[in-house]
């Protein structure tokens, strides 16, 4: 049986194990972004680079599949729902790997919208799963757009946490399992360090694009 020393370290090869595929795959982008919250960072968690890969897209989407199992048992959900662009991968990969369907939800005049045929049955379980959490923003919106359909949200998974919050369950109010947890400073635009302001901004989310 594993001590308690043992255990910590093995999680701590196993973060890094994963960090480094966001690594070797030049994941996490170095710059002056806006985030799809609006907020401004020096650092953008490319996941659609991580996810290109197929075999590590699916690495990776069976070890969260595995944490999931492990909290919620072995039929934990109906359905998953992923909110576009970011969630349409990993939604798809993790639902695989789980033997859900999987669906999406778009932005129509900046609100979200199941299209495509897509419907949630009332009272279903529903994952909600996306690449990146930040502000937890899509997230809520997505489960507006579920609780529209009456459907049961048990919980909210992603690649990457990197809200900096430790009150972020409760703040969904639902569990959340996340691969991969990264401190990242984010800025308001009115409180931009004079570092990041001499860089021209960018904005790499979708949630930018117009349809």
């Amino acid at each position: 049986m594993k001590s308690k020393k043992q255990e910590i370290s093995a999680q701590e090869n196993s973060m890094q194990e994963i960090l480094q595929e966001f690594i070797d795959s030049q994941a996490i982008l170095k710059g002056h972004f806006i985030l799809s919250s609006g907020l401004h960072s020096d650092t953008y968690m490319q996941c659609a680079r991580v996810l290109m890969n197929p075999n590590r897209a699916e690495k990776l989407c069976k070890l969260l599949a595995k944490k999931i199992i492990q909290q919620l048992g072995e039929n934990p959900a109906d359905i998953i729902v992923s909110p576009a662009m970011g969630g349409v991968i990993i939604g798809y990969e993790l639902a695989r790997q789980l033997d859900l369907p999987a669906i999406f939800c778009e932005r129509v005049n900046g609100k979200f919208e199941l299209r495509r045929g897509f419907d949630i049955k009332p009272n279903s379980r529903i994952l909600v799963v996306e690449d990146v959490i930040t502000t937890g923003k899509s997230s809520l919106e997505t489960f507006e757009l579920v609780k529209s359909f009456k459907g049961n949200i048990i919980g909210e998974a992603c690649l990457v946490d990197r809200s900096n919050d430790e009150k972020l369950a409760e703040k969904l109010q639902t569990p959340v399992f996340s691969l991969l947890k990264i401190a990242v400073k984010t800025f308001d635009e009115n409180n931009i360090p004079s570092e990041l302001s001499s860089i021209l901004a960018v904005k790499p989310g979708s949630r930018f694009l117009k349809l």
